[in-house]
C-alpha cells in the first residue's frame, strides 16, 4: 500500500498480482501522516483481518476494516500520545475484544485504545514508559492470564514492563536495562521453562539483549549477543525446526539480517549473516512457500522493495527476493488478507505516507494488483471476455478505438492478467466492434473486426500456433459506419456468419463465411430509422433464429425472420414509444412463444409486445418506469416461474422493477435507486441463494450498482463499486475460476475497463482498470465459441472505427493478426447478439447500426 506525501490525503495502494514482478498501478487508501508501524488484528469480530498504523506526524492510529478479499474500508483515526511509533494489539480486558497499545516517542508513554468489538475504539489512556520509547509489544509475564506490555526506551537504554491488571488497566512501569540504543523488543521462551523472556535489540551496541523471564513479571539481568551494524528490528522463530527459539535481526547500516539458533537453555549462537537490500529496518518470518518451514521478509527503508528469504528450514536461507512497496518502507506484518490460506505482506511506507499490501499467489510468489495500459487516448470502445488459449481462465479482448488497434489480456485464472498484447487494425480504423469464433470450420478461433471509418470488415484466421493472418477485407459499399455486430450460424454450415447494424443506412449485413478461410461479401438487411439494439430469438418456432431490432428514430423495432440459411426474410415493423433505446426477448406469458419487451426513453415506459409464434407480435401494451429508461432486461426475480422486467433509468437514477403475472401483463413498477445515469443492466445470482440479482453501469457516477435479491420480487439497498470514466455496458463472468462471479464494466470516458473481482461475501474489488486505446470509445461486447474449438472467443463493436472485429486465439495465450470487416462509413455499430443463424452449429453475429439504419 502507498501513500502519496504531496496529496492532502495519504493514501494507502494495495497492489495485486501473479508472480515476482515490479508493481504496477495501485488502488489506494488514505492513512495517517508518517505512517510508522503495521500490526493487524480481527477488530470487528467479522473473522477478517483488518490494519490498524501508528501515524508519526499526526500523532494518531488509523483502522481500516477489511473486507476479507484483501481490499479494506477507507480509514477511522483516533489520537494517540505524541510522535507514535509502534504499535501492537491485544485483549487487555479480556471482554473477547481487541484492543490497541501505541509507545509515543515524543511523549515518553504508551496509549491504551480499548476495542468494542464492532470496529471502533474507546478514546486512549496513557501511561508513562521510558525515554524515547521504539517499539512494544505483549504478554504475560507473571503467569496470571492477563497480558502485560514491555516498552524498548532508545534514549534511556532500557525496557520498561508495564503489569496488566485485565480490566485494561496497568501498574506502573518497571525499568530492566538493556544495550545502547534499544530499538525493537519481543517476547518468547527461550528456556523452555514456560516462562516467558524478553530479546532487545540494540543498534548503538550492535547486538541483542536477553532477558530472562522469572514468572512472575520481573526479568534477569540481560545477556548480550552481537549482531550487524545498527539493528534495528529483531523477530524469533524455530528456523532449523529443532523446537527451540531462534532470533532474526536486520541491520541497517550492514544491509543484512542475522541468524541466531537458540540452544533452548536461553542461550544462542553466534550470528550467521544474510544480505537484503538497503538499510533494512524491519523484519518478520512466516511460512510462504506452504513447505512447513518458517521464511523472513524484511524491509529496507532505502530501497522502495522488501526482501523475502526463503528457508531450507535447517537453520539456513535461500538468497533474498525483492519485491517493490512505496518509499522508505519502515515496518512490515504478515497475516491472510483474502482467505486464501497463505500468507500475505503489509508494509507501511514512511515517506510515502502509505502501506503496501502484497497477496501471495504460490509457492512463495508474492501477488499484485495489476493495471494495463494500452497508451494514451486509446478510447476503448467496448470489451468481451472468453477462453482464448485453451487454459480454463477467462481473457479479455478490448477495442480500441483511438489507437486503432484491439488489445488482448490473457487471464492467468487468480484475477491477474498479461499485460495487454495489441493487434493493430490499421490506420485510422477506429475498431468499434468484435467477434469471435471460426469463421472458416477448421476449429481454431478466428477474429472478424468492424472498421469503423474505413468502412471495411476485416477477417483474422487463426494457424492454430499462437499466430493470426490476415486473411481478407470486405468494402461496404454504403455510406455508413457499423455500431454493433453479432455472430452466428445463419445457414447451418457449421461455420459463422456475422451481422452488422449500420446506424446510417437502415440496413444490417450479414457475413457468411466460405471455403474455410473467408468470408462471404456482407449481406445488408433494412431496418428502421437509427437502430441502437438488437438481440435475437426463434420467433416462429421453427427452430431457426430471427433477429429484432430497437429503431431510435423511427419509433418501431424491426422482426427480421431467418430462413435457417444465414438469409433472412425482409422486415416486418411494429411499433413502440418513442426512442426506444433497448430490447430484449422472453417468454412473458407463459405460451412457449416468444415475446418483446423495449425500454422506450422519451416516453418513460416500456413496451411489451406478445408474440403469436408465428413470426408476428400483438400490438404493444405500455407499462411505466422511471425516466429516461436506456436498457431492459428481463428475469424471474420472485421465483414464481413468469418472467419479471428491470429497467436502468438514466434520468431518475434508479432502476424499474416490474413483476409479470405470468399472462403477459406485469404489475406496476418498483423503482430502486441506483448511481448516476444508469446505462447497462444485467442480472444474475451472485451469491448462489438461487435468487436473482441486478448489477447496473452508472454512466455519470462511474460506478456500477449492485442490488441483491432477495427472492420475493424485491432488492436490497445498492452497494456501489467504482469503475472508470462514463460506464457504458456492464458483463458479468467467472474470471479467476473461483466460482465467485465477477463484473467487467466497459467505460466509454476513460476508455478502459474495470475489472471487478467478486468474493464471498458479495464484496466486488476493483481490481484492475485495463487501458484500450484512444478514444476507443466501447459499447456493447459479446462472448462465444466463434470456431467451436472450445475456446471463448470475442467480439467486439467500436462505434468510431464502424467496423468489426474478430481476433482468434490459438488456445495458447496468442492471436494471429486481425481481419477486418467494415460495418460502412458512418455506420456506427452500437449493439450486438450472437447466436447460430444457419443451423450449421456455427455462432453467427448481428449487430445494429446506428446511423446506417440496418442491422
Amino acid at each position: 500500500i502507498s501513500t502519496n506525501p504531496s496529496s492532502l490525503k495519504w493514501p494507502i495502494a494495495i497492489e495485486y498480482g501473479w508472480e515476482p514482478s515490479p508493481v504496477e498501478n495501485e488502488t489506494r487508501y488514505s492513512a495517517g501522516y508518517w505512517p510508522q508501524s503495521v500490526v493487524v488484528g480481527d477488530f470487528n469480530n467479522d473473522t477478517r483481518l483488518d490494519i490498524v498504523v501508528a501515524n508519526y506526524r499526526s500523532n494518531d492510529v488509523s483502522i481500516l476494516l477489511g473486507n476479507g478479499n484483501g481490499s479494506f474500508e477507507n480509514e477511522t483515526r483516533y489520537s494517540a500520545g505524541s510522535g507514535p511509533q509502534s504499535v501492537v494489539v491485544g485483549d487487555f480486558n479480556n471482554d473477547t475484544r481487541l484492543d490497541i497499545v501505541v509507545a509515543n516517542a515524543v511523549s515518553n508513554d504508551v496509549s491504551i485504545l480499548l476495542g468494542n468489538g464492532n470496529g471502533s475504539f474507546e478514546n486512549e489512556t496513557r501511561y508513562s514508559a521510558g525515554s524515547y520509547p521504539q517499539s512494544v509489544v505483549v504478554g504475560d509475564f507473571n503467569n496470571d492470564t492477563r497480558l502485560d506490555i514491555v516498552v524498548a526506551n532508545e534514549g534511556s537504554n532500557d525496557v520498561s514492563v508495564l503489569l496488566g491488571n485485565g480490566n485494561g488497566s496497568f501498574e506502573n512501569q518497571t525499568r530492566y536495562s538493556a544495550g545502547s540504543s534499544p530499538q525493537c523488543v519481543v517476547v518468547g521462551d527461550f528456556n523452555n521453562d514456560t516462562r516467558l523472556d524478553i530479546v532487545v535489540v540494540n543498534s548503538g551496541s550492535k547486538d541483542v539483549s536477553v532477558l530472562l523471564g522469572n514468572g512472575n513479571g520481573s526479568f534477569e539481568n540481560q545477556t548480550r549477543y552481537s549482531a550487524g551494524s545498527d539493528p534495528q528490528s529483531v523477530v524469533v522463530g524455530d528456523f532449523n525446526n529443532d523446537t527451540r527459539l531462534d532470533i532474526v535481526v536486520a541491520n541497517y547500516v550492514s544491509n543484512d539480517v542475522s541468524v541466531l539458533l537458540g540452544y533452548g537453555n536461553g542461550s544462542f549462537e553466534n550470528q550467521t549473516k544474510y544480505s537484503v537490500g538497503f538499510w533494512p529496518q524491519s523484519v518478520v518470518v512466516g511460512d510462504f512457500n506452504n513447505d512447513t518451514r518458517l521464511d523472513i521478509v524484511v524491509a529496507n527503508k532505502d530501497s522502495k522493495y522488501v526482501s523475502v528469504l526463503l528457508g531450507y528450514g535447517n537453520g539456513s536461507f535461500e538468497n533474498q527476493t525483492r519485491y517493490s512497496v512505496g518509499t522508505s518502507p519502515r515496518s512490515v506484518v504478515v497475516g491472510d488478507f483474502n482467505n486464501d490460506t497463505r500468507l500475505d505482506i503489509v508494509v507501511a511506507n514512511y515517506y510515502s505516507n502509505d502501506v503496501s499490501v502484497l497477496l501471495q499467489y504460490n509457492r512463495g510468489a508474492i501477488a499484485y494488483k495489476m493495471a494495463y495500459a494500452s497508451g494514451g487516448g486509446s478510447s476503448l470502445q467496448c470489451v468481451v471476455i472468453g477462453y482464448l488459449n485453451n487454459d480454463t481462465n477467462l481473457d479479455i479482448v478490448l477495442a480500441n478505438y483511438g489507437t486503432n488497434n484491439i488489445g488482448v489480456l490473457f487471464g492467468y485464472g487468480n484475477g491477474s492478467f498479461e499485460n495487454q498484447m495489441m493487434l493493430s487494425t490499421g490506420s485510422n480504423s477506429d475498431p468499434i466492434s468484435i467477434a469471435v469464433g471460426d469463421f472458416n470450420g477448421d476449429r481454431v478461433v478466428d477474429i472478424a473486426l468492424a472498421v469503423n471509418d474505413i468502412k471495411r470488415v476485416d477477417m483474422m484466421l487463426g494457424n492454430g500456433n499462437g499466430k493470426f493472418e490476415i486473411q481478407t477485407s470486405y468494402e461496404i459499399d454504403f455510406d455508413s459506419s457499423p455500431l454493433d455486430m453479432a455472430s452466428g450460424d445463419f445457414n447451418n454450415d457449421k461455420r459463422l456468419e456475422i451481422v452488422i447494424a449500420n446506424g446510417g443506412s437502415n440496413h444490417v449485413d450479414i457475413f457468411v463465411a466460405y471455403n474455410h478461410r473467408s468470408f462471404e461479401n456482407e449481406t445488408w438487411y433494412s431496418a428502421g430509422s437509427s437502430p441502437q439494439s438488437v438481440v435475437v430469438g426463434d420467433f416462429n418456432n421453427d427452430t431457426r433464429l430471427d433477429i429484432v431490432v430497437a429503431n431510435y428514430d423511427s419509433n418501431d423495432v424491426s422482426v427480421l425472420l431467418g430462413n435457417g440459411n444465414g438469409s433472412f426474410e425482409n422486415q416486418t415493423r411494429y411499433s413502440v414509444g418513442t426512442s426506444p433505446r433497448s430490447v430484449f426477448v422472453g417468454d412473458f406469458n407463459n405460451d412457449t412463444r416468444l415475446d418483446i419487451v423495449v425500454a422506450n426513453g422519451f416516453n418513460n415506459d416500456v413496451s411489451v409486445l406478445l408474440g403469436n409464434g408465428n413470426g408476428s407480435f400483438e400490438n404493444q401494451r405500455r407499462y411505466s418506469a422511471g425516466y429516461w429508461p436506456q436498457s431492459v432486461v428481463v428475469g424471474d426475480f420472485n421465483n414464481d416461474a413468469r418472467l419479471d422486467i428491470v429497467v436502468a433509468n438514466e434520468g431518475s437514477k434508479d432502476v424499474s422493477v416490474l413483476l409479470g403475472n405470468g399472462n403477459g401483463s406485469f404489475e406496476n413498477q418498483t423503482r430502486y435507486s441506483v448511481g448516476s445515469s444508469p446505462r447497462s443492466v444485467v442480472v444474475v445470482d451472485f451469491n448462489n441463494d438461487t435468487r436473482l440479482d441486478i448489477v447496473v453501469a452508472n454512466y455519470v457516477s462511474s460506478d456500477v450498482s449492485v442490488l441483491l435479491g432477495y427472492g420475493n420480487g424485491s432488492f436490497e439497498n445498492q452497494t456501489r463499486y467504482s469503475a472508470g470514466s462514463w460506464p457504458q455496458s456492464v458483463v458479468v463472468g467467472d474470471f479467476n475460476n473461483d466460482t465467485r462471479l465477477d463484473i467487467v464494466v466497459a467505460n466509454e470516458g476513460s476508455n478502459d475497463v474495470s475489472v471487478l473481482l467478486g468474493y464471498d461475501n458479495i464484496v466486488f474489488v476493483k481490481q484492475m482498470i485495463l487501458i484500450t486505446g484512444n478514444d476507443s470509445r466501447p459499447q456493447s461486447l459479446v462472448i462465444s465459441d466463434f470456431n467451436n474449438d472450445g475456446l471463448m472467443d470475442i467480439g467486439l463493436v467500436n462505434s468510431h472505427a464502424h467496423n468489426i472485429g474478430i481476433f482468434l486465439g490459438y488456445g495458447d495465450i496468442s492471436f494471429a493478426n486481425q481481419v477486418t470487416y467494415s460495418t460502412g462509413l458512418y455506420s456506427s455499430p452500437c449493439s450486438m447478439a450472437v447466436g447460430d443463424f444457419n443451423n450449421d452449429t456455427r455462432v453467427d453475429i448481428v449487430f445494429a447500426s446506428c446511423d446506417a439504419d440496418s442491422v
